[in-house]
């Protein structure tokens, strides 16, 4: 029994080769998360192979599953159960995506970038849903398995959606891209994330700048304006609007004011105030770059403004909660590059009204064979009003070794810990209603891990 690429409506199955209609299937490639009605999607990668789980992913509710002609299907398997046979089960997955988004037929805004990915994303989305069916990428499935998930996973009455796109290596956002057909693509920075892979800042930008490869004719590219490795592009296929600080800019910012409740700003000089409820002059131009694709979607201003206003970011991007003793801590380790975080400890040093300012920061990846001059070159940022840096981790000690060696700012207290668990009784020892505290670094480390010892019983997000 062969399974056809026409096959998918939503999360649900319309038709199934020979099996006549089974309706209402979830799209499921993890076996441990439980659904109601499933269709099971077994991947197989470097280590693991999905085909092994069928049983577990039959006792989460799936129904049904796709399956590799080679790989032979498991004893006691239920006679009734059906089983569709394809030559690569994540082929099969791609190419349901592809089909169900030209029945859909969204409006679809794709948005990469070495940092703010997600931030971008959820502020759109919080503008669009307001006059439109929206849906989005979930957490950070923005890779060639991620992608299909989330097309999958729309309703079928969608009108727009926005999906993140990911990448480490050349050529992985042309397939995305290819497969998505954007109407608006949007490129957020340009900054050291996969440099290991992609050799310099130069070929990142050539690799973020793939995502117009599938761009739909007439289509628009938002990107980052003050980005020079972005400046020279020239092209009659599609539409360019740039977004920053610069007067160059089609939408240019001005006049940002920051407390600690977010940011304040204008565009090209006009006395029209939008509000962010985030901190940081990066997330001031994420939301210019959201504003422009709102407005090319044909929002109005108060409907922009509202849903900015109103934004509810994805967890540990700059998320603000309650620390002990009344203090503020400031949740940023979703991810980290030198870019990012000199940007974070820019936006650390500017908050109103605290004594004490603690930047909590740790190992960075992928950043190549520079990547101890890279850690070292934090160390110009680490200045006054910052009154302690702790660092976490090998390569996070390079960051106050470059404190150190340049001889910077000697009324900073800079002290390293190998671990997050040794680091944790200092931490504790600096919190009360005075302190500000930021916690940065890659995911791999999970720095949240640490900062949640340190929340307020009754912690809420600010």
């Amino acid at each position: 029994m062969s399974i056809g690429v026409d096959i998918v409506r939503g999360q649900a199955i319309q038709s199934i080769g020979d099996a006549g209609h089974i309706d209402r299937l979830t799209i499921m490639t993890d076996s441990r998360k439980s659904v109601a009605s499933g269709l099971f999607v077994p991947l197989v990668g470097a280590n693991f192979n999905g085909h092994q789980f069928l049983k577990q992913a039959i006792l989460s509710g799936a129904v049904a599953a796709l399956w590799m002609e080679r790989e032979p299907l498991p004893d006691l398997l239920p006679a009734d159960f059906p089983v569709f046979f394809v030559r690569d089960t994540l082929t099969a997955l791609q190419s349901m995506a592809k089909s169900y988004l030209n029945q859909v037929r969204p409006k679809i805004i794709a948005v990469t970038g070495s940092n703010g990915k997600t931030t971008t994303k959820d502020m759109i989305f919080s503008i669009l849903s307001q006059t439109f069916r929206t849906a989005k990428t979930q957490g950070n499935l923005n890779n060639h398995i991620g992608v299909p998930l989330t097309i999958l996973s729309m309703a079928e009455d969608t009108q727009v959606l926005v999906l993140e796109m990911g990448m480490n290596h050349f050529g992985e956002l042309t397939f995305l891209s290819q497969m998505a057909k954007p109407d608006i693509a949007i490129i957020t920075n340009i900054g050291e994330s996969h440099i290991e892979y992609l050799g310099s800042r130069e070929g990142i930008a050539k690799a973020k700048l793939e995502i117009v490869n599938g761009l739909k004719k007439r289509g628009t590219l938002i990107l980052d304006g003050d980005e020079p490795l972005l400046a020279n592009i020239q092209t009659y296929a599609y539409q360019i609007v740039r977004c920053g600080f610069g007067v160059q800019n089609n939408w240019c910012i001005a006049d940002i004011v920051e407390s600690v409740d977010g940011s304040r700003f204008s565009l090209n000089n006009q006395k029209d105030y939008f509000r962010i409820p985030v901190l940081g002059k990066h997330n001031v131009r994420n939301a210019v770059l959201s504003f422009a694709a709102a407005r090319i979607m044909g929002a109005d201003m108060e409907t922009i403004r509202y849903g900015l206003e109103h934004l509810h970011v994805t967890k540990l991007r700059f998320q603000k909660v309650d620390g002990l003793n009344g203090s503020l801590l400031i949740e940023d380790c979703y991810n980290a590059s030198p870019s990012s975080m000199i940007a974070s400890l820019e936006t650390l040093k500017k908050l109103p009204g605290f004594k004490r300012r603690v930047a909590v920061l740790g190992d960075m990846y992928e950043l190549g064979k520079n990547e101890k001059n890279q850690h070292k070159s934090i160390a110009k940022s680490l200045t006054a009003p910052l009154t302690h840096v702790i660092t976490i981790g090998e390569k996070g000690a390079w960051i106050a070794d470059g404190l150190r060696e340049t001889g910077g700012d000697q009324t900073i207290d800079v002290r390293s810990y190998e671990t997050k668990a040794a680091a944790h009784a200092y931490l504790k020892s600096l919190l009360d209603d005075q302190t500000v505290m930021l916690f940065k670094a890659s995911r791999l480390l999970k720095l949240e891990e640490l900062s949640a010892g340190l929340r307020a019983k009754e912690s809420t997000n600010r």
